[in-house]
């Protein structure tokens, strides 16, 4: 049985790059971008206006004129029309291409427009006032977005801008999720005393999807020759192969010497934890390969310790390292790294507090909902007190 920290290490070196592809940019949102976005054009394309007004040579106001005839106006999306002669004015709205014939925009505030005549109230105006200078954010062919970013709203709006109707993105892996048990009935059905709903696989699927993964999820009952027969079939098509039960010590536990019979090498089996103590864990040259313990809590915990970085970091997601204060004295004997379920949340500083909400066990699914993270409590202690700091795995948001 190896400690927590060994299995990550162990895990995160086997982390795999699954090539890029090229998808609409419309589909690119939580990807991450395989290739640098360039400037196609000046940022702004031109100078342009920044509030809606009249816009004047500021050569004439500096003749002291301060009424200007107006020739007409220029709306954002217009092609720019040009002033002839000195001493007039056109109204401009924001966003519009400031015409060569001005250099001067003066806000609505500061003027009153009657019979034709734009009355000027200021003392002074300088050189492209309200003016978003062409190029002042952006030079042609600079660099806006690099290779490894994650897309996000900003993003889609800087690949909109440049056209970048298809995007090179980090390819997403192949997951299939696999339930063991004759105790496991489909959601529709309606369990006898002795059977329950499929959950864990569920779960698994929705954590998939939060990376844009959508993962093939089958059932296979506890029959050895099954087991074999339909993971076979499934080595070849998948890249990563998520299992939930199977892995302890009963008597139809076939799961690990099945999956080394199929030439997946285990990398360890047990872990000292809890929950999830069973945890199996295992590769081939072309397959990853997770098989969490049956206990909701167990899969549950695991998944978001275990394969969730490992997805991010072979995804090229960033990750960082999360911590909160514990809120209560706890206490937990045994010499095991202890996973606490815990309501996190902001205090009045802008810090994490983590209130534990124990529930009853790695079976216990339903605390599951009044909770939002894993404090990671590590071994060789028994006190943990209120007021000191633990690594913190959240499963859902927390501000």
């Amino acid at each position: 049985m190896i400690t927590v920290e060994e299995a990550t290490q162990l895990i995160l070196s086997q982390t795999k790059d699954f090539g890029v592809e090229s998808i609409s940019w419309d589909k690119s949102l939580g990807r991450v971008l395989a290739e640098d976005i360039h400037a196609d054009r000046n940022f702004p394309p031109f100078n342009r206006v920044m509030m809606d007004g009249i816009a004047i040579r500021k050569e004439d106001f500096d003749t002291g004129l301060r009424k200007f005839p107006v020739k007409g106006l220029l709306a954002a999306g217009d092609p720019p029309f040009e002033l002839h002669g000195s001493g007039t004015c056109m109204e401009i709205m924001t966003g519009s291409a400031l015409p060569k014939s001005v250099n001067c925009v003066i806000p609505y505030e500061q003027v009153t427009i009657a019979d034709g005549l734009a009355h000027v109230d200021r003392d002074n105006v300088t050189n492209m006032m309200n003016v978003h200078l062409e190029g002042m954010d952006r030079n042609k062919g600079d660099l806006l977005i690099a290779s490894g970013t994650e897309i996000g709203q900003a993003e889609i709006a800087i690949l909109t801008t440049v056209g970048a109707v298809q995007v090179l993105v980090n390819q997403l892996p192949r997951i299939t999720i696999v339930s063991t048990g004759d105790e496991l009935v489909d959601v529709d059905q309606s369990p006898l005393p002795h059977q329950i709903r499929k959950s864990n696989v569920y779960a698994l699927q929705a954590l998939c999807r939060e990376f844009s993964i959508e993962p093939n999820v089958i059932h296979i009952p506890d029959s050895k020759n099954e087991i074999r027969k339909e993971l076979q079939g499934i080595l070849d098509v998948t890249d990563v192969l998520l299992l939930s039960g199977g892995v302890s010590k009963g008597k139809k536990d076939f799961l690990p010497e099945i999956l080394e019979e199929l030439g997946i090498t285990k990398s360890f089996h047990r872990v000292k934890q809890r929950p999830g103590k069973p945890f199996w864990f295992g590769y081939s040259e072309k397959l990853t390969c997770f098989a969490f313990p049956g206990n909701p809590a167990s899969t549950f915990m695991c998944s978001i310790r275990y394969f969730q970085p490992w997805l991010q970091l072979s995804l090229g997601l960033g990750s960082i390292e999360i911590l909160a204060t514990l809120e209560e004295d706890f206490n937990f004997k045994p010499d095991l790294t202890y996973f606490l379920q815990s309501a996190v949340s902001l205090d009045q500083n802008g810090r994490l507090k983590a209130i534990p909400r124990t529930g009853q066990g790695s079976g216990d699914l339903a605390n599951l909902v009044d909770t939002n993270a894993f404090l990671e409590m590590p071994r060789e202690r028994d006190n943990f007190e209120k007021g000191q700091i633990f690594r913190c795995w959240p499963f859902r948001k927390i501000i």
